[in-house]
């Protein structure tokens, strides 16, 4: 399937992608290499997801019917080929608080999205690993618990 793509840059953030035909299906890279490579997971996965939420996957826009479009304005318009029965689906259980679940909604409906689609984009981003690894708070905490962990356990070998 083709869908139309908007490739856009605003001054501080990444190349995001957006696809009109499927409102709140984005994507983004830190360069526009990356944009472009990730452009095809963003509506394989949109529209699985709508497939199992049992949507009308919607009717391929032209070009020239998005000549007006006011989100085409300082955008680049180009096609993605992406093919949503190669990517097979799978339900899983999360289990979660509920007031993260309910979170988890809110974000999801003002991005746009399902909430399978907003936890796969969410989680398959990187966001989640860049703000662990990122964390010098957590790696200074877990280097902390190692020293007192080993000098508790010279204390320990000393006494024995």
């Amino acid at each position: 399937m083709d869908c139309i793509a908007y490739l856009h840059k605003d001054r501080k953030s990444d190349f995001g992608v957006s696809f009109p035909d499927f409102p709140g299906c984005v994507t983004a890279g830190k360069s526009l290499e990356e944009a472009r490579r990730k452009a095809p997971e963003a509506p394989a996965f949109h529209i699985a997801g709508m497939v199992e939420d049992g949507e009308k996957i919607p009717k391929s826009s032209k070009m020239d019917d998005l000549a007006g479009d006011p989100h085409r304005e300082n955008a680049v318009a180009f096609l993605v080929t992406t093919d949503f029965n190669k990517t097979k689906t799978v339900r899983v259980n999360v289990t979660a608080r509920e007031n993260q679940i309910e979170m988890i909604d809110r974000l999801a409906r003002r991005a746009g999205m399902t909430r399978s689609a907003y936890m796969v984009e969410s989680a398959t981003s990187g966001v989640a690993f860049k703000k662990r690894d990122g964390s010098r708070r957590r790696r200074v905490s877990a280097h902390a618990k190692r020293v007192k962990s080993a000098k508790s356990k010279q204390r320990n070998d000393r006494t024995h």
